[in-house]
C-alpha cells in the first residue's frame, strides 16, 4: 500500500513536541483550528460515559447483550476481561512514553513519509497549507507478516523491539500485539453473531486470518491555548475495529453523541473499542462508525495506542448478502481498503465524508 505515489510532505515537518518544550505561549496559526471545531465553542458534556462490558467471567451472552446495545446506540464502548495482561498493557505504553522522550537526532532517523506513513510522524493528509493537529505519532504496520519490518520500530527503548518484561522472553510490542489481535478476533465474532450471521461471516468477509493490522501511537504533547486547537480532528476511523490504549490518568478522548461530545473516562486496564468505516459497510449501516476527536491540555502530556485491526486490503469490502434485502438495499458499492484509504491519506482527518460520500444513490 502506497499514499498515491506522494513521496514528500508538502511543507517541512515541524514536531509539536518541539513547539511544546520550547516554552512559547501562544500557539502559530497552522494549529489553530476554525471558531466551529473548537472545543470550547461546541457543545459538550462530560455527565455521563460509554458503556463499559466485561467479557470474563462466563457472561456470554450477557457481553454479547451489552456489546450490541453499545454499538447501536453509541459505536463505541469500553472492554475489561479482555484477556490481554494488565501489566503488558502497561509496560506497552510506557515504552512508546519513552520514545517520544528520546534526543530529537534519535527519533528522526525514523521519520515518516506519505507513501507508507510507517515511522514517527507530525501530520496526517498531504493539502499544503491545512490546519494541523496538536500532536506526534509512530505508525507501524504488525500484519500481514510481510509488511512487518522491525528495522522500521524504534530500538530505543530496547522493550519496543525485544526486551521481555516477565519470562519466557517475549518481544514486547510483538506480543501487545498478538494478545489484542486474539480480542479482535473474539469480538468480530460477537458482532458477526449479534447480527444474526454465522460466527466467522465478518472475520471471513476481512479475509480470513489475512487481515491487516497496525498501529499508532499517540503523543499529544502540553499546548498553551488548548480552547483553540485539538490534538485529533474529528474523524471515524476508515478500517475495521479500532482497539484503544488510552492514558487513563489523562482523558482526551470525546465521542460524538447527537450535538454534544461526550470526554471518555477512561476505565484502568481497559481498552476503548469502536466500529470503524469497514464494519459499517459490511452491516449495510446496521453498525455505525461513530466520529471522535481528541482534545488536549496545558498541563499534561498524553500518551495512546490505537491498535487498527483491518480486512486485507486488496479485498472489495461491501454489504453481507444477508444483510441486504428489498426493504433495505445495498448503501455501499463495492471497494478495497488500499482504494478506500487513500482518502484520509490525502486529505486528513474529515468527519464521516468518506463514508457518507460512498451511499449508493435511493
Amino acid at each position: 500500500m502506497t499514499g498515491g505515489g506522494l513521496q514528500e510532505w508538502p511543507e517541512p515537518i515541524v514536531r509539536v513536541q518541539s513547539l511544546s518544550e520550547s516554552g512559547l505561549h501562544v500557539i502559530p496559526d497552522r494549529y489553530v483550528k476554525p471558531p466551529h471545531q473548537r472545543p470550547t465553542t461546541t457543545r459538550h458534556r462530560d455527565v455521563s460515559n460509554i458503556p463499559i462490558v466485561d467479557l470474563g467471567g462466563g457472561q456470554g451472552q450477557q457481553s454479547e447483550e451489552e456489546i450490541w446495545a453499545a454499538c447501536r446506540d453509541w459505536g463505541f464502548f469500553q472492554v475489561v476481561g479482555h484477556g490481554v495482561s494488565p501489566e503488558l498493557m502497561d509496560r506497552a505504553r510506557e515504552a512508546w512514553r519513552e520514545f517520544f522522550h528520546q534526543p530529537m537526532e534519535v527519533k528522526q532517523r525514523y521519520a515518516n513519509s506519505p507513501k507508507t506513513y510507517e515511522g514517527y510522524g507530525s501530520r496526517l493528509g498531504v493539502q499544503k497549507g491545512a490546519v494541523l493537529d496538536w500532536s506526534d505519532y509512530y505508525f507501524l504496520h504488525y500484519l500481514p507478516a510481510a509488511l512487518k519490518d522491525h528495522d522500521k520500530w524504534p530500538s530505543l527503548p530496547s522493550d519496543i523491539r525485544s526486551v521481555s518484561i516477565s519470562p519466557p522472553p517475549r518481544k514486547v510490542i510483538d506480543e501487545y500485539g498478538k494478545q489484542v489481535v486474539a480480542l479482535c478476533g473474539r469480538l468480530m465474532r460477537i458482532l458477526s453473531l449479534n447480527l444474526g450471521l454465522n460466527e466467522r461471516c465478518l472475520q471471513d468477509a476481512f479475509g480470513g486470518t489475512e487481515i491487516g493490522a497496525c498501529m499508532r501511537v499517540n503523543f499529544y504533547p502540553k499546548c498553551p491555548q488548548p480552547d483553540l486547537t485539538l490534538g485529533l480532528s474529528s474523524h471515524s476511523d476508515p478500517g475495521g475495529l479500532t482497539i484503544l490504549l488510552p492514558d487513563h490518568q489523562v482523558p482526551g478522548l470525546q465521542v460524538r453523541r447527537g450535538d454534544d461530545w461526550i470526554t471518555v473516562k477512561p476505565a484502568k486496564h481497559a481498552f476503548i473499542v469502536n466500529i470503524g468505516d469497514q464494519v459499517q459497510v459490511l452491516s449495510n449501516a446496521i453498525y455505525r462508525s461513530v466520529e471522535h476527536r481528541v482534545i488536549v491540555n496545558s498541563a499534561k502530556e498524553r500518551v495512546s495506542l490505537a491498535f487498527f485491526y483491518n480486512p486485507k486490503s486488496d479485498i472489495p469490502i461491501q454489504p453481507v448478502n444477508e444483510l441486504v434485502t428489498k426493504e433495505r438495499p445495498s448503501l455501499y458499492p463495492p471497494m478495497t481498503f488500499d482504494q478506500y484509504r487513500l482518502y484520509i491519506r490525502t486529505k486528513g482527518p474529515c468527519g464521516k465524508s468518506q463514508v457518507e460520500a460512498l451511499k449508493s444513490p435511493r
